[in-house]
């Protein structure tokens, strides 16, 4: 499917999204209000509904609403048109293009009613606030510079952690925000601050360049951090209207169209598997041609001036799909479901409340001693569901800590062949002398560097599928267990007031199971890179940022913490490379020399390497479970421990006051009223964005 859209429409529609994301947080604070208010009375009156962690659900909720962005990152190496074509997004010439401030640094691009920076430091040391040119001078460092930097694998500025760029931009302010990378560098030891921007971005930017397809330094970084993670990631081929340059005659269409086919066929066998899917082929939906500096031309001279031949409109019809209907309309359908659940609580309690108004002190407290074995049933479910979770953690656990073991005490049985493709040309360094040696060394660490990213990304992929297969597992079996809890709330009620309860229908909920179910199911969507869990699931969880902190301790710092690839090209191996002289024979033999010296000593390490890190990923997997375990069960906690409280305030009441029961009808029946009329007011503006986008 081809999109089409130009800058004006796109901005149009992302102001409608802004528009439903503001009408239904404000349905949602009023949500809130009617029930602090009803809790409120409720202490002076019948007691109150015991609905404190609804409270909780939906203030958080509305948060997340106000505060929703749709966050877009940026990757691309240095001379890929990176800057030039942020600016032809955002409409105006705003960073360098030939020198890139966020080159140095990661730096986080969002709306701001003045134009200032932001720069934040590592180790406790307070943010900076600094003007534009400033910023600029201060952090804009030349592209040989960077790549001298990159090489040497050294950072620019090692004391920032990021920068934060606020700018009063349309696109801006309709709720984008842009995280620009620093080059790709996936030779970094466990690039713990991009993975975890990658995680937390709704969707990548790649931005490759048509003249220089798909290098091995783009390749390696698509198969560490991109392959196989669940993202959406859109591949931007720049400078696409360059390609006639380098042509015998620029003006003779037929070889034109021919070099841009064979070109298209070169970038076509590079990104297909980046571009699968659930089996299905994106490819035409996630790869784009594109001419930046021509559309930054045209948006600079006039922002209302036609794009068509840039690329531009078939890019941003594509974005403005994914994130306007795919994720606007899932992020609402997650605030449906939330609003939805908490009226159905709502309507639960009144619809119990009212009943029991009637019954004396005496029947009601035999009623709710009645409903005691209902009691032990809920916390039963809750043991039995902890119990399994920690039954998973502990095989988990285990399990991928003893694959980590293993996998790196088995490093050194495929090392000759393994590393063969990483080594450097030992014929570039003469004879090695002491003058090369130091050149060399550097080379042969960052070769090994490589290395170990690779090998540890690979086993970290199987990790992370064990553990998504996990969670899959715990959230089917929350499924099942809150299907019984609804069963054995259903039964209470019968007890309590001789009827059972029908609340959902009205609002065919799709979602019929309590909050902490739907909680414990959407906390697993989210951590899974499904949006489709429920609204609330991102306020706090996500296993996978968990384990990419704790495995940022594994990794090439680990060894070369150990295992030091200087002393052995400075040793006698060193010396008897020097004297093998320059031809073809001897250079073979010092490569074999030199990578059965290194083999000898990464063997020599890889014991204590395998325990210690083992150990470490134990605890990672641990605390992921642990993390679950306890945002489920305070929330099935809160759930039984509200519904005691339901009878109990009502029970305490009736022992201390008259509660005249006309008066209470009316509060219970305007709150119900109230609380379903925001609730529709919700379903009918998530309908009104779904017959939008149809």
């Amino acid at each position: 499917m081809v999109y089409k859209m130009e800058a004006a429409s796109f901005l149009n529609n992302l102001e409608r999204v802004a528009q439903v994301r503001f009408e239904v947080a404000a349905c949602l604070d009023r949500m809130v209000d009617l029930l602090e208010t009803d809790e409120s009375q409720g202490e002076e009156t019948s007691g109150k509904l015991g609905l404190k962690s609804n409270i909780a659900d939906l203030t958080l909720g509305t948060k997340n609403l106000r505060q929703g962005v749709f966050r877009l990152l940026v990757l691309g190496d240095m001379k890929r048109g990176k800057s030039t074509f942020l600016n032809a997004l955002i409409g105006e010439n705003l960073l360098p293009a030939d020198v890139n401030p966020c080159t140095a640094l990661l730096t986080v691009l969002r709306y701001g009613k003045q134009k200032t920076v932001t720069v934040y430091f590592k180790e406790g040391k307070p943010p900076e606030r600094l003007d534009f040119p400033t910023f600029k001078q201060r952090y804009t460092i030349d592209p040989e510079e960077a790549k001298t930097l990159e090489q040497e694998k050294k950072l620019a500025f090692p004391d920032v952690n990021y920068a934060v760029v606020e700018y009063p931009l349309a696109l801006l302010e309709k709720g984008i925000e842009i995280v620009d990378s620093p080059g790709l560098n996936d030779t970094e030891a466990r690039n713990e601050m991009s993975l975890n921007y990658i995680n937390n971005c709704h969707g990548i930017l790649f931005v490759l360049r048509a003249g220089q397809p798909v290098t091995l330094e783009e390749r390696r970084y698509l198969d560490n951090y991109i392959k196989g993670r669940g993202l959406t990631v859109f591949f931007l081929i720049n400078a696409w209207d360059e390609i006639k340059k380098g042509l015998i005659d620029p003006e003779d269409r037929e070889e034109l169209q021919e070099a841009e086919e064979k070109l298209r066929q070169v970038f076509h066998s590079n990104l297909a598997d980046y571009c699968q899917v659930d089996g299905y082929d994106l490819y035409p939906e996630r790869v784009f041609e594109i001419s930046s500096l021509q559309a930054l031309r045209r948006r600079v001279k006039d922002p209302e001036q036609s794009l068509e031949g840039t690329g531009f409109p078939e890019f941003m019809g594509a974005i403005n799909q994914f994130l306007t209907e795919e994720r606007a309309v899932a992020q609402m359908r997650q605030a449906r479901t939330l609003a939805r659940q908490s009226t159905d609580r709502v309507r639960e309690a009144i619809a119990r409340r009212i009943p029991l108004l009637d019954r004396d002190v005496n029947e009601l407290k035999a009623r709710i001693s009645s409903v005691e074995p209902e009691f032990e049933k809920l916390n039963d479910i809750r043991d039995r569901f902890s119990d399994e979770i920690r039954s998973v953690r502990d095989q988990k656990a285990r399990g991928i800590s003893e694959s980590l073991r293993a996998y790196i005490l088995n490093l050194g049985s495929t090392f000759d062949t393994d590393f063969s493709r990483y080594q450097p040309d030992l014929g570039f360094f003469d004879s090695l002398n002491q003058g090369k040696r130091e050149a060399f060394n550097a080379a042969f660490k960052q070769a090994f560097e490589q290395y170990l990213n690779d090998k540890i990304t690979a086993w970290e992929k199987t990790a992370n599928q064990e553990m998504q297969e996990a969670f899959t597992q715990l959230a089917k079996r929350a499924s099942e267990y809150g299907s019984a809890y609804s069963r054995i709330t259903q039964a209470m009620t019968d007890k309590l007031i001789g009827q059972q309860i029908y609340t959902r229908s009205d609002f065919n909920s799709e979602d019929n199971s309590p909050t902490w179910a739907s909680w414990a199911m959407g906390l697993v969507s989210l951590a899974t890179g499904n949006i489709a869990g429920v609204f609330l699931a991102s306020a706090g969880f996500d296993w996978k940022n968990i384990l990419v902190n704790s495995l940022s301790v594994i990794g090439i710092y680990s060894f070369l913490a150990i295992f030091s690839i200087p002393v052995l090209l400075t040793g006698p191996l060193g010396i008897l490379l020097v004297g093998l002289g320059v031809g073809a024979l001897q250079a073979e033999q010092g490569r074999k020399e030199l990578i059965k010296a290194t083999k000898k000593e990464l063997i020599k390490y890889l014991p204590q390497i395998a325990e210690e890190q083992g150990k470490v990923i134990h605890k990672a997997i641990t605390e992921c479970f642990d993390t679950y375990e306890r945002e489920v069960m305070n929330r099935l906690n809160d759930d039984i421990k509200s519904r005691r409280m339901e009878l109990d305030n009502l029970l305490q009441q009736k022992q201390s006051r008259e509660i005249n029961r006309d008066s209470e009808l009316k509060r219970l029946q305007k709150l119900e009223a109230d609380f379903i009329s925001e609730c529709r007011t919700v379903n009918r503006v998530y309908e009104s964005l779904i017959s939008y986008n149809a």
